[in-house]
């Protein structure tokens, strides 16, 4: 563990605070309709990522800007811009359907078809342009693959093509089964784990694995209401090897990320859109460009910004109040004792 990085026990505890806490007094995640630009926010930044984590180039304003304006700013492959904009159609979809009943009973969390519909979305466009050399017309995009996959790095074999439709029903059934488990004491990030990396195991499809998987935890992951995940381009590499160690059993790198990146979105999206100015909120929700972490704590630790430090050690404060302390940084403000 690196000097000063919070332990996995630590990082998990937060993220079952902070999960409470959204529950309990923030009144759950928003709807769509209720928080669009909350949404907005955090399709662009997963479609520009999780793209990016396959090798596509765009960077986000270029994807900022696609997405919402459907226009091909820069200069790169059109296969590229198709890979986003499929991306971006097919989160766009799981956050709607996320939020809805959908065609599905009260105890399903996703089905086979839904899966198939997020790889078709999120594929069809890039294979409109650039289809796998190798697909045959039983393979297109949504449809399972009829060629067996070489063995991933580090050994892990994929099962035989005919066994793949028989392998997903299996992953549907133990992933509709996470709310019995996390009743059962289960360890939330690390069940997400051990169900995204069985479903890179599986790995149905011909390509587009990584992109689909992702989307079908974050529509999992929505509808058990938990805020989804965006795995950072710079997490690439550390990514892998998670992946690598779960292939061999052991989850708990990859439970980490997940975790963390759940903490991220709910920092940087969820709760400061949620949260009224006088709400206590964690200060990692309360950076802006102005004031880092780093800033925010020192401020809390010296009396200058009115804040409160629970028992685990973390700080919280309140919109209202990270205003005020901007105030009195201002050349020629007063400053008072508190």
């Amino acid at each position: 563990m690196a000097r000063g990085r919070p332990s996995r026990a630590t990082v998990y505890a937060r993220l079952d605070s902070q999960l409470a806490e959204l529950r309990t007094r923030l009144g759950g995640l928003p709807s769509p309709e209720e928080s669009a630009y909350v949404w907005a926010d955090i399709w662009h930044l997963e479609a520009h990522h999780s793209t990016a984590l396959e090798g596509n180039t765009l960077v986000l304003r270029e994807v900022e800007t696609l997405l919402d304006q459907g226009k091909a700013v820069g200069a790169k492959p059109l296969r590229e811009y198709m890979e986003v904009k499929g991306y971006g159609d097919a989160a766009s979809w799981v956050y709607r359907e996320a939020m809805g009943a959908g065609d599905r009973t009260a105890d399903t969390l996703i089905t086979v078809q839904e899966i198939r519909h997020i790889h078709h979305l999120a594929l069809t466009l890039v294979w409109q342009v650039s289809p796998h050399p190798d697909a045959s017309d039983a393979e297109s995009p949504g449809n399972f693959r009829r060629h067996d996959i070489h063995p991933f790095e580090e050994g892990m074999t994929p099962p035989s093509w005919p066994l793949v439709p028989a392998a997903l029903d299996e992953w549907v059934t133990v992933i509709n089964g996470t709310p019995a488990d996390l009743e059962a004491g289960g360890n939330l990030p690390e069940l997400l784990a051990e169900a995204h990396n069985h479903f890179e195991r599986v790995h149905p499809f011909l390509d587009g694995n990584g992109r689909a998987g992702r989307l079908a935890l974050n529509l999992v992951l929505v509808r058990l209401g938990y805020p989804p995940v965006v795995i950072l381009k710079e997490q690439r590499a550390a990514y892998l090897r998670a992946m690598q160690q779960a292939d061999k059993g052991d989850v708990g790198a990859l439970g980490e990320i997940l975790a963390r990146a759940m903490i991220d979105n709910l920092n940087r999206f969820i709760i400061p859109n949620v949260a009224g100015p006088a709400r206590l909120v964690p200060l990692g929700a309360l950076v802006d460009s102005d004031l880092s972490l780093v800033a925010l704590r020192a401020a809390a630790q010296r009396g200058r910004l009115d804040a409160h430090q629970r028992s685990d050690g973390q700080w919280l404060s309140t919109r209202k109040a990270v205003n005020e302390y901007k105030k009195s940084r201002r050349p020629g403000a007063r400053r008072t004792t508190q």
